[in-house]
Order: C-alpha cells, then sequence, then structure tokens
C-alpha cells in the first residue's frame, strides 16, 4: 500500500465534500436535528396521567384520598363525574387515561378495619402506559389505605403493626428520567445512521459519474481507494460524534460519568465499523438510491429494533436475540449507557469492545473483497 496514493484519495474526496456545502451541512445538521427531535419527542416518562374521579362515598377519608392523587405528581384530575356514565364518557373520547371510583362507605370500612373497595378504570389502547399508570394507582391507594388504618389502630390503643421498612436507593439514574437513558442510546442509533449512508454513495456515485474508470486507469490499489475514502468521512463522522455528545450533556443534561477517552476511542471503532458497512453496501451497487435504501434498511432498522436502544433484548424471543449479536449498535448502545451513566471503563466493557473491532475488521475485509471484485 502507498500512503502517498491514499492522501491523495482522501485529499480528493474532501475537495468533493467541501465543494459540496448542502451534502456538508446536511451531514452535520442531520445528528443534531435527529437528537433534538427525538430525545423532546420520545420520552417513556409516564406523569400527568390525566384522570376524572367518581366519589359515592365523599366522607373526609375520600375526599383525602382524591387531594392524594390531586398532589401526586403522576396524576392529573381532569374532571369530577357525577354519573358513571361520565367516566366511561371521558375515556371513550381519550380526554381521561384513568377512572378512579370511590364505593360507598369506603371510610367507614376503613376506619373500621375492613377491606374497603375503590374501582379504577384504565384506557388499554396504551397497554405500556395503563401498566405503569396502574401500578402508580395501586401504590397510592394502598399507601394511603395502610395510614388510614395505622391512625384508627392509634385513636383507640390498639398496638401498631410494624411493617417492613424498605428504604430505596436508585443508582446510576436516580431520578428516573427517561431522557438519560434514551439519549446514550440515540447517540449510538443516529451514528450508525448517518456513517453509513454517508460512505453508501461514494463508490455507487462514481461509477454514475463516469469517473471511477479514471481512478481504475491509475496505479491506485483497491484498498487505498477504500482507506482514502474512509478518511474523509470518518473525520465527518467524528465531528457528528462530538456534536451530539455535547448536545446530550449539555443541552438533555445527560451526566457523563466516564472517560471521555474512552468514549472517543470507542466511538471511532463503532464510526469505522458502520463506515465500512456503508462502503461495501455501495461498492456491492453501482446505483445511488438503491445503495442508500439498502443503508437505511440495514442500518437504521437494526439499531432502532434490536439494539437494546428503548425494547429491552431480554424481552424478545431467543431467535431475535440471537440476531442481536450480529448489530453492532447493540454493544455502542451498552458501551455508550455504561461510560455515560455507570462511569465503567474498559475493564468492564472489554468484552463489547471486542465484538466492535472484530466486527469493524471483518466489514473492512468484505468492503475490500467487494472493491477487488469491482475492479476485476
Amino acid at each position: 500500500m502507498n500512503l502517498r496514493r491514499t492522501k491523495a484519495v482522501a485529499r480528493k474526496e474532501f475537495l468533493h465534500i467541501l465543494r459540496d456545502p448542502r451534502s456538508l451541512y446536511m451531514a452535520l445538521a442531520t445528528p443534531l436535528l435527529l437528537l433534538l427531535l427525538f430525545g423532546y419527542a420520545l420520552s417513556l416518562d409516564v406523569d400527568q396521567v390525566p384522570t376524572v374521579v367518581y366519589d359515592l362515598d365523599k366522607s373526609s377519608e375520600s375526599r383525602e384520598l382524591v387531594q392524594r392523587f390531586r398532589g401526586s405528581t403522576y396524576f392529573r384530575i381532569v374532571s369530577v363525574a357525577e354519573t358513571p356514565a361520565e367516566i366511561n364518557r371521558a375515556i371513550d373520547r381519550s380526554q381521561a387515561l384513568v377512572g378512579l371510583a370511590i364505593s360507598p362507605g369506603f371510610g367507614g370500612d376503613l376506619k373500621a378495619g375492613r377491606e374497603a373497595t375503590v374501582q379504577l378504570l384504565l384506557d388499554g389502547s396504551d397497554s405500556n402506559t395503563a401498566n405503569i399508570a396502574l401500578g402508580y394507582a395501586q401504590a397510592l391507594v394502598t399507601l394511603y389505605g395502610a395510614e388510614v388504618r395505622a391512625l384508627a389502630r392509634d385513636r383507640f390503643g390498639a398496638p401498631a403493626i410494624k411493617g417492613v421498612d424498605a428504604r430505596i436507593r436508585v443508582i446510576f439514574n436516580s431520578d428516573l428520567k427517561s431522557r438519560n437513558y434514551i439519549v446514550p442510546g440515540l447517540i449510538a442509533v443516529i451514528l450508525m445512521i448517518i456513517a453509513a449512508i454517508l460512505t453508501s454513495l461514494c463508490i455507487a456515485r462514481e461509477w454514475e459519474n463516469g469517473t471511477m474508470e479514471q481512478l481504475l486507469s491509475t496505479p491506485l490499489r483497491p484498498v487505498e481507494l477504500l482507506l482514502g475514502k474512509l478518511a474523509a468521512y470518518f473525520t465527518i463522522g467524528m465531528v457528528d460524534m462530538v456534536i451530539a455528545i455535547v448536545t446530550g450533556v449539555f443541552l438533555f443534561q445527560v451526566p457523563l460519568r466516564g472517560s471521555v477517552l474512552l468514549l472517543m476511542a470507542t466511538s471511532a471503532i463503532f464510526c469505522f465499523g458502520a463506515l465500512c458497512w456503508g462502503i461495501m453496501l455501495s461498492a456491492a451497487t453501482r446505483n445511488q438510491l438503491i445503495a442508500y435504501q439498502l443503508s437505511m434498511i440495514s442500518s437504521f432498522l437494526p439499531a432502532f429494533l434490536l439494539s437494546g436502544f428503548i425494547y429491552s433484548i431480554d424481552n424478545m424471543p431467543r431467535v431475535i436475540q440471537a440476531i442481536t449479536y450480529l448489530v453492532p449498535a447493540r454493544y455502542f448502545v451498552t458501551i455508550l449507557k455504561g461510560i455515560f451513566l455507570k462511569g465503567v471503563g474498559w475493564e468492564i466493557l472489554w468484552l463489547e469492545i471486542l465484538a466492535m473491532t472484530l466486527y469493524g475488521a471483518a466489514v473492512f475485509t468484505l468492503a475490500m473483497r467487494r472493491m477487488r471484485q469491482k475492479v476485476a
């Protein structure tokens, strides 16, 4: 391999990028736009759930329970129903997600130590949100019932029953903000998409423009052509990575507890593999449109669905879990969450780093073989 010829190809590619400012702006602005769009729009937090109340008891205990719902950050009382039909109507019209119906005698049953009944009606069309809201509501009602019973025992001189004192401590994401969970994984997805798209068009464009024949008439070798093109797009990919990290840390306030040097090193490995994948697709087809479509299908969908970015891999079928081992974004998402939220180093993440390195080497070899076949 001749380093001088490789530099010449890299310089040619840099000039081509700089002479097309619209493509350059898109390459640099798209990651920021995607991060802002998904970072603000995509949220797994369930709070301010619209709730309608139907109180048949109208005792001080039932009013206090309603007040607990009103004071909770997880629920927002939107209306007070006078009939059961009003609850159903509010849920049918999507004005409320939860309906709270308090039975007659609720307060008396609580003070007497008997089982008190409330009914929770939920809109199950969004099953995930409904399940989370149900858990919040059940916990709130159970806690309030225990407090009222304990107060009644104290009034009548009955001995207090000691329960379990559960002291909960959440580590790594103490505020339980879904944004801290989403943004690191989102960076991996965005970098995978941008890197694959950037290089998926470069070889196909040479064929369509008729300049590939001119390159093949030179002493340029396939590996030199491949590395020269990679150098230019690798620089843009790393700039995109820096933009995404700065946006995540300073705009979304995601904590960066680990090593910045390790973060950049692993980002470089991941970016290299994604760029090689795009070049391999570009070399496999001489049409830019087909190359672009293939890069989107093979980068966006696996990175979004099979990387553990949002959907837990442990909950997937065994066959799909096995397929996720072929998705490089799976390893990078684990690395990003480990560095950002946990602050762990290479001694914990070495297996993921090794998997990404092997992937990059394998895809680079395949891309080089494809280039040689095209040259031949």
